[in-house]
């Protein structure tokens, strides 16, 4: 998983609430199970006509936001469905950061767990936020500092867990967070059992 520490892009500004996760990646594509590639399917319906079109006036179709890094969405985004293709495909757009008053819970551990950031800010801060983004403003997130700060210099600040924070940092899944704080423990009891039960650790050839 590739580290976050700190991102600056212009970002994308999707205020409606409850954007769930069949709008992000429609049901009928849930037969895609690959991680990788799913982008051209995010927001499917919104962003292609029946024809397969763009639709112009969709915002990711807009010059002026194509190729972002960082989205900014309304109230509870990501609700919904826990279909992890949703992080993926948003993901595979090159989407880094999404922020909101607030997300679907099992969306938003997707994302954390795939490497993208979800920051929540209340409402007076997340109107800035917005306000920024509407206004094709680059947005720089540190995730070091929590700090989101604005094109005039005006800083956000914001909460996260210090275990994902950290795993963001170093750019480790969940596994590898595993790993990392229990190691140690995991080889002692695998030197244990197989002193006691060498049995299982047979070839079985």
């Amino acid at each position: 998983m590739k580290p976050f520490t700190r991102l600056k892009s212009v970002a994308v500004p999707m205020p409606d609430a409850d954007i769930d996760t069949d709008i992000i990646f429609p049901a009928r594509f849930l037969v895609l199970t690959q991680k990788a590639g799913l982008g051209p399917y995010a927001f499917y319906e919104k962003r292609f006509d029946e024809q397969g079109r763009e639709r112009s006036e969709f915002v990711l179709n807009r010059a002026r936001w194509r190729g972002a890094a960082i989205l900014v969405a309304g109230a509870n985004f990501g609700c919904g469905s826990s279909r992890e293709q949703a992080p993926w495909a948003l993901a595979d757009l090159g989407l880094r950061c999404i922020i909101a008053p607030g997300f679907g819970e099992i969306f938003e551990a997707n994302c954390l767990n795939n490497g993208m950031l979800p920051i929540r800010l209340a409402t007076p801060e997340h109107a800035l936020a917005l306000a920024a983004a509407q206004a094709g403003q680059a947005l720089t997130v540190d995730l070091q500092a929590c700090t989101v700060t604005l094109a005039d210099d005006t800083v956000l600040r914001f909460g996260i867990d210090a275990r994902a924070r950290l795993a963001l940092l170093e750019g480790q899944d969940e596994i590898e967070g595993i790993r990392r704080e229990a190691g140690a423990a995991i080889a002692a009891f695998e030197a244990r059992q197989q002193e006691r039960q060498p049995w299982l650790y047979a070839d079985p050839t």
